[in-house]
């Protein structure tokens, strides 16, 4: 991951992304709002999203909220993957005022599964986390109640992951 810089135009694109004008003057406006913060830039289908160090993405969500030029005020979703070898996080970011979306990306090593909490920032990530704590096991650093949402106290594993046994389905 490399630091945003204004003149981020040098930096390779994945295979076939093309970013637009549009974008890559979104893309600059990130790189002032950021100051200087380390993120990626890319494409999810057609939406604009940027990639983050998990150590980070507490700072960034809270400047992409805040600050005018981007106003991010509304937490549309958070979405865990499981990839077998880490677990990516996806928040989708709204922004009604400059009608936009944006997705924020981060990868989490099994080693590690905990992240800054966003329920500070946006009170609709407290369900979502709570979600992500249950079927995939992320802990949320600060947030003020991992309790069960959707399984029962004391239940074992985490049924989103990949790894985890499904013994008594049957497919029909």
């Amino acid at each position: 991951m490399e630091t945003a810089t204004p003149n981020n135009q040098g930096k390779p694109k994945e295979q076939g992304e093309v970013f637009s004008q549009e974008a890559q003057d979104f893309f600059a406006l990130l790189v002032r709002v950021l100051r200087g913060r380390r993120f990626q830039r890319g494409l999810l289908d057609d939406r604009l999203q940027i990639s983050v160090e998990p150590k980070d993405l507490e700072d960034i969500c809270r400047l992409l909220k805040e600050d005018p030029r981007t106003n991010f005020k509304i937490l549309l979703c958070i979405a865990a993957v499981d990839y077998i070898d880490y677990i990516q996080m996806v928040y989708v970011l709204l922004s009604p005022e400059h009608e936009r979306i944006l997705g924020v990306k981060m990868d989490l090593s099994y080693k590690d599964l905990t992240v800054s909490t966003l329920s500070g920032i946006w009170r609709a990530a407290d369900w979502y986390e709570r979600e992500a704590h249950d079927l995939f096991g992320v802990d949320f650093k600060g947030h003020p109640d991992l309790s069960p949402l959707l399984l029962y106290e004391g239940f074992e594993g985490f049924p989103g992951r990949k790894e985890f046994p499904f013994h008594e389905y049957d497919e029909y």
